[in-house]
């Protein structure tokens, strides 16, 4: 059989590298796919995001599969055109994708089921947010409405500061129609967490819980990104707070059944810990996180080519376990997540992998004759894998140390909330 990839990041290729070892799939295909995703699948450039372009492929390939990896396709509907003509698809229709197109949408559902948030308004001009933001002591929680590639999220301490961001969303487009509605809500202390859950449309299967890390700097300072590293699975998550997490996870799922949003792929559950080791849920996404995919889907003891197969078919979905702990790091550009330059040449990938234990997934990177060369921000996730935690954080930054880049920025204390909670890293570091 043959499976379709659609996207071209880390996400995509762990995806990828997970199908390519499926019993299931005998071919992979990715459009459009990166210099890394190339090693292991057929590369297209239909645009991802059209779905008379993917519906096209799909059949020219025969595609018994098509896994969407990022967001924008969902939002356009692709999986419905595919489902529309008997393609099995990983990945919700345009329903159940609003959960993380709209904020708003997404809290509103979440008030209407019983799903414990943040409190909350939803604010479209700047007098509600200043009505909103005076009813709120700080530090003060600011969220665009649309998708903002993970930067639409800001925590900030003077009241002045979270107006003028209000004003730059709401009147100045700052993140276009994106930011033209805002939720401001109450600041919850604690720990963030992710839950990942796939959903058939009848059956539910909670995977390891990990812990991403959206700051750029060490010691969890700088401005926030999509995500510099994760780990998996989570040692300080109790019993007890596993259980309360699962229960907002089925929850979840049950609503979206009772409201009619036939629900097939994951969905990720962005989740704050707070010190009475109660989960409120921050976001919803419709699909894998990045970095967390990185970490999750190679530790976990099934063949993703099923898993992922029966689910888009709504069949039998089984208890899925970790096998191994995993420690992500992700490699990005200087200057990241603001201005960077590309175009840099890649060096030390087969040093890299000659570490037992180290996969290394490519985001930013693409050939340029005999060369790999960056072309984004986050440009690899080098994941380190053993059974103990501590041992694949080691292979993890022993992969890192192997490879350079021209302005190669990292951070240095990837789990450290894991292995040691009370010494967060100094600073940031750049090479």
């Amino acid at each position: 059989m043959k499976a379709l990839i659609l996207g071209g990041g880390a996400r995509e290729h762990a995806i990828a590298w997970a199908l390519s070892r499926s019993k299931a799939f005998d071919e992979i295909h990715a459009a459009p796919g990166n210099g890394g995703i190339a090693e292991v699948a057929y590369l297209h450039g239909a645009n991802p995001t059209k779905g008379d372009d993917v519906l096209a492929l799909a059949k020219k390939i025969s595609a018994d599969l098509v896994v969407v990896g990022p967001e924008a396709p969902l939002m356009t509907g692709v999986p419905d055109a595919l489902r529309r003509e008997g393609i099995p698809v990983f990945g919700p229709g345009i329903d159940g994708a609003r959960l993380e197109g709209s904020k708003a949408f997404a809290k509103t559902f979440m008030l209407d089921v019983g799903i414990p948030t943040p409190s909350f308004h939803i604010c479209r001009t700047v007098a509600e947010a200043k009505e909103a933001l005076s009813l709120r002591h700080p530090p003060f929680v600011v969220k665009a409405d649309g998708l903002a590639a993970g930067k639409g999220a800001f925590v900030v301490e003077e009241l002045a500061e979270a107006m003028r961001l209000c004003r730059s969303l709401l009147e100045e487009g700052a993140l276009g129609e994106a930011g033209r509605t805002v939720v401001v809500e109450d600041y919850i202390a604690g720990r963030e967490i992710t839950a990942m859950l796939l959903i058939d449309g009848k059956n539910t299967g909670l995977l390891p819980l990990s812990q991403d890390h959206k700051r750029a700097l060490d010691g969890d300072k700088g401005p926030n990104t999509g995500g510099m590293g994760a780990y998996a699975p989570v040692p300080w998550a109790s019993k007890a707070l596993i259980g309360r997490i699962e229960e907002i996870a089925h929850g979840t799922a049950r609503a979206l059944k009772a409201k009619g949003i036939d629900y097939r792929g994951v969905i990720y559950l962005g989740l704050m810990v707070d010190r009475d080791e109660r989960p409120w849920v921050l976001e919803y996404n419709a699909r894998f996180g990045d970095p967390e995919a990185q970490v999750v889907l190679p530790i976990c003891d099934v063949d993703w080519g099923e898993v992922m197969l029966s689910v888009a078919k709504s069949e039998s979905l089984n208890a899925i376990k970790a096998k191994d702990c995993a420690v992500g790091v992700v490699m990005a550009s200087g200057g990241y997540p603001d201005r960077y330059d590309v175009g840099f040449e890649i060096s030390g990938l087969e040093e890299a992998r000659k570490t037992e234990g180290v996969l290394i997934f490519h985001a930013g990177t693409k050939r340029d004759g005999e060369k790999l060369v960056t072309s984004g921000g986050r440009v690899l996730t080098v994941v380190g894998l053993d059974s103990s935690l501590e041992e694949a954080r080691a292979k993890a930054y022993r992969g890192v140390s192997a490879i350079g880049f021209e302005g190669a920025h990292y951070r240095r204390d990837i789990a450290w909330q894991a292995l040691s909670p009370k010494t967060p890293g100094k600073g940031g570091d750049a090479r």
